[in-house]
């Protein structure tokens, strides 16, 4: 079946950066496209930034310019890179997908941005 399992939260400084990774697996990961949302505490969950399976790529309003995904289809795996990261990104950051039309989601994986 299908598994997204997503790694590199963690706690950063106003300004630094992480890169998310999430490794798929369970279907033909190159032919289909991911996605990259985050929820924060007490908000609804919001689509980050999403590629397609040609590469085409859009972002929320509020990141363009700091984050970017990519995708390696050899390893399954979507990155997300986050740069100049700010307080209002922390988030739990959830890897989905959605072959079948059927949507999937990662465990999730928590990004704190604090002093």
């Amino acid at each position: 079946q299908v598994q997204l399992v997503e790694s590199g939260g963690g706690l950063v400084q106003p300004g630094g950066s992480l890169r998310l990774s999430c490794l798929a697996s369970g279907y033909i990961f190159s032919i289909y496209a991911m996605a990259w949302y985050r929820q924060a505490p007490g908000k609804q969950r919001e689509l980050v930034a999403r590629i397609t399976a040609g590469g085409n790529t859009n972002y929320l309003d509020s990141v363009k310019g700091r984050f970017t995904i990519s995708r390696d289809n050899a390893k399954n795996t979507v990155y997300l890179q986050m740069n100049s990261l700010k307080p209002e990104d922390t988030a739990v950051y959830y890897c989905n997908t959605n072959p079948g039309l059927k949507n999937y989601w990662g465990q999730g994986t928590q990004v704190t941005v604090s002093s």
